[in-house]
């Protein structure tokens, strides 16, 4: 039992090393990937704890905020204004053949008696 912190300190400090080494470098957050390599074994606990909290990437798809309070990252279909549009268009566009469907499948009037 007493083994345990450390055990789980360096099953921690092996993850992060791993999951550091296999992050693309642009995607790192708050500091260069080399820093937080040396950060996570430099510093223990700590660095590995800042690396998880500070340093990785956002999941993809995850919304965020910028510093301005506009929202970055996907949306989902119905928060998107121009598929929004689209949508609408298209719709329009299939009532519109819908329409011209039915006009040519009608019968012509058939003329009155004449006279």
């Amino acid at each position: 039992m007493r083994y345990l912190p450390v055990l789980l300190w360096i099953a921690l400090l092996v993850y992060c090393l791993v999951d550091v080494a296999q992050t693309d470098g642009p995607r790192v957050r708050a500091l260069p990937k080399p820093l937080w390599l040396l950060l996570v074994v430099l510093v223990p606990f700590l660095g590995p704890l800042a690396w998880l909290l500070a340093g990785r990437p956002l999941a993809q798809g995850r919304v965020r905020t910028s510093s301005r309070g506009r929202r970055t990252g996907t949306r989902a279909p119905d928060d998107d204004p121009e598929f929004l549009a689209a949508l609408a268009r298209s719709n329009r566009q299939r009532e519109r053949e819908r329409r011209q469907r039915e006009k040519k499948d009608r019968p012509p009037d058939e003329p009155g008696p004449s006279a």
